[in-house]
């Protein structure tokens, strides 16, 4: 599975999947580390960051935002 983390709910990350579909994640099984925006990966049971993924959304958002002000 892969999806983006959305926001954090109590024990939980909830996740917009590829499908656009929400998920809830217990937060014990993936990095201590990830943040809202994160772009995640399921690989062998666990969960990680696709830190190539996760920059290049933010590059792109950051990039739409530019445009919005010029």
């Amino acid at each position: 599975m892969k999806g983006i983390i959305d926001r954090f709910e109590g024990e939980y990350a909830v996740v917009e999947g590829e499908d656009r579909g929400r998920v809830e994640i217990p937060r014990n099984i993936i990095p201590q580390n990830a943040k809202e925006g994160d772009s995640i990966v399921q690989i062998g049971g666990k969960y990680v960051i696709d830190e190539g993924e996760t920059q290049r959304r933010k590059r792109e958002i950051e990039d739409l935002a530019k445009d919005l002000w010029e």
